[in-house]
């Protein structure tokens, strides 16, 4: 009997944290869903299983040349696997400014765009919005706090940075504080790395799991929301919520609140984004309000998450700050994971790169990619001359 596809995907960053728990949808609803591209950076061995397991017909990977078949797949550009004929959805779920190719090269080839990469937006949220209004494509969002949002919005306004939508008061993501949100303020500059990943709710990636112990996520978050909502950032708040329950609210103007709850597991918004407007069914655990008991709810300390007030100036500063913002972020974090610098120097890394960078208010998208590559060699050209403590 032949199955039932109702979708076909590209997955770019298949080996990475949501890329895996992307191809577990997959793999709970093979007759719905399936696999037709696959692309990955490294961990080519986790690339192999993949493509062993899901049997995409084309994959991608930087040491892979474009004549030979691997696996019985045939290995091509970057490019030409976001424009896939066959390709009804691409997701993207890379981190760093390069996911910003690939999602531009499947809005122009009128994909829908599931959106798991927080950079792309970040640095370039102006051009991606347009280019996908232009063709007349949705983005939709991965991330659980916008994801959130979106299912909150339902019924009211229209998703893609042009809601329409008069009644909405302010949104309000929630952050679970990150792995140090208890620690004494004087005491992370000697946190380890091991300690900086060790995320009380979520499993995540590397690089995120860093962003949320510092807060930079948030602050990204707020930036996604300014341009996936099409909402001014004085109606986008964020509080702090431990339990990592209430992903986001929404506030209308008669004063009613409307929330988004569900487990911290990111399988849920996944399948909501390859799916939509569909829902299918899922095995993955549910939420039980009995077994949490209370839901707790308090403002953030600015004081010790010095990187969400970078990112808040950033985004409110415009221009090519936020590309700045993202690529001092992704070299400083790096560092840290290296062994480089310490905890509390990220954000003195970040300052540095801003400080240093000549703002363009009105830029290009050359322009913005062009800030993008000067702050990551400006920092690490800074950093080979010795100056490895920010």
């Amino acid at each position: 009997m032949v199955e039932k596809v109702t979708r076909s995907i590209v997955i770019v960053g298949s080996t990475g944290s949501i890329g895996q728990q992307a191809l577990e949808v997959v793999r709970a609803h093979p007759a719905e869903l399936r696999v037709v591209g696959l692309a990955a950076g490294k961990r080519l061995d986790v690339l192999a299983r993949q493509v062993h397991d899901f049997k995409p017909s084309y994959v991608n990977a930087p040491s892979l040349t474009a004549a030979q078949e691997w696996h019985g797949a045939i290995t091509t550009t970057l490019e030409n696997l976001c424009e896939l004929p066959e390709a009804d959805l691409v997701l993207i779920a890379t981190v760093g400014s390069t996911g910003l190719a690939p999602t531009l090269t499947a809005i122009r080839a009128r994909k829908l765009v599931a959106l798991a990469n927080k950079e792309v937006l970040v640095m370039a949220g102006q051009w991606v919005m347009a280019e996908a209004q232009r063709v007349g494509v949705p983005i939709l969002p991965v991330d659980s706090e916008h994801s959130a949002v979106w299912q909150c919005f339902a019924g009211d306004c229209r998703l893609g940075g042009d809601l329409a939508c008069s009644s909405i008061e302010r949104i309000i993501l929630t952050a679970s504080g990150g792995a140090f949100r208890d620690r004494p303020i004087e005491e992370l500059a000697a946190v380890s790395r091991e300690e900086a990943l060790a995320h009380p709710n979520w499993v995540m990636g590397p690089k995120v799991t860093i962003d949320s112990a510092t807060l930079m996520n948030k602050g990204f978050e707020v930036i996604e929301a300014h341009w996936l909502f099409g909402l001014p950032y004085e109606k986008i708040d964020v509080l702090l919520h431990r339990e990592s329950i209430v992903h986001a609210l929404v506030e209308f103007y008669d004063g009613s609140l409307r929330a988004a709850l569900g487990p911290p597991d990111m399988r849920i918004p996944v399948q909501h984004a390859l799916t939509y407007p569909e829902r299918f069914p899922a095995s993955w655990p549910r939420l039980k309000l009995t077994e949490i008991g209370k839901l707790s709810f308090s403002p953030l300390n600015r004081r010790r998450y010095p990187c969400f007030n970078l990112a808040l100036d950033a985004a409110k500063t415009g221009g090519t700050a936020p590309a700045v913002l993202s690529a001092a972020d992704d070299v400083a974090v790096r560092l840290f994971l290296e062994g480089k610098i310490g905890f509390a120097d990220i954000p003195n890394v970040v300052d540095r790169a801003l400080q240093a960078h000549r703002l363009i208010a009105q830029p290009t998208l050359d322009d913005v990619l062009d800030a993008d590559r000067r702050t990551r060699e400006d920092l690490e050209a800074s950093l080979d001359r010795g100056t490895r403590r920010a």
